[in-house]
């Protein structure tokens, strides 16, 4: 495991040799679909590295991204599998390169509606900062496992300074999107005030006027 900004992110190898990646990010990020194409990029070439008798006999690399947020650009949906495939006939060209990208905010259930352990799953990750118990456990035990792995109490000093840490950062960053998200707002406001005075010089309505109309001074309407 590597630590990142808040997280430990996972990287799994298993019996036949397959990988894993698997990442939690909380805040959005530029050019995110391409920070997961770098990663299992260099997962995949690292294999050609054992050797002069390799033939390229690549073991498959998966990507499970985990995110707080919504990919741009993109339908909006809990699930978005990426796979290689054939232009015109679909069909899979190789199955040595997979990207699972869950946008944790499109899961939209409850915990009564959850039907099956995948969706149990991502309804325990999304609401684990603010869950009073666990749910789910007298269905399965390894989610009376994952409780006593979250059990802040059982943990040791210095889990629990990383753990402090993890949740810290998590919370700056909850506050900084939502002061961003206000500061957006704030300044799309005024660009809609500035511009709908723009609109009412520009056909001659009286500067005095506008004033009234957009509480703007007289020297910003000048300015306009």
């Amino acid at each position: 495991m590597r630590k990142t900004g808040a997280f430990y992110d996972v990287y799994c190898t298993d019996e036949r040799g397959n990988q894993f990646i698997v990442e939690m990010q909380n805040r959005e990020q530029v050019n995110f679909r391409e920070r997961a194409l770098y990663y299992l990029s260099q997962a995949i070439s690292r294999q050609g590295e054992r050797g002069s008798d390799w033939q390229f006999g690549l073991k498959a690399v998966y990507g499970v991204f985990f995110m707080n947020f919504r990919l741009q650009d993109a339908p909006r949906k809990l699930r978005t599998d990426v796979v290689l495939t054939d232009r015109d006939s679909h069909e899979v060209f190789t199955d040595k390169v997979r990207y699972i990208f869950l946008e944790l905010p499109s899961f939209c259930k409850e915990e009564d509606d959850c039907e099956n352990d995948f969706e149990r799953w991502i309804y325990v990750l999304k609401n684990m900062e603010t869950l009073q118990r666990l749910p789910f456990k007298a269905r399965k035990a390894v989610f009376s496992k994952l409780e006593e792995i979250v059990d802040i109490a059982s943990l040791s000093k210095e889990e629990r300074m990383k753990y402090d840490e993890s949740i810290k950062v998590y919370r700056d960053n909850l506050a900084i999107n939502a002061f961003a998200r206000e500061e957006g707002r704030k300044e799309g406001w005024k660009e809609g005030i500035q511009e709908t005075a723009r609109k009412m010089k520009q056909i001659g309505i009286p500067a005095i006027s506008i004033a009234e109309c957009t509480g703007l001074s007289a020297e910003d309407i000048s300015r306009l």
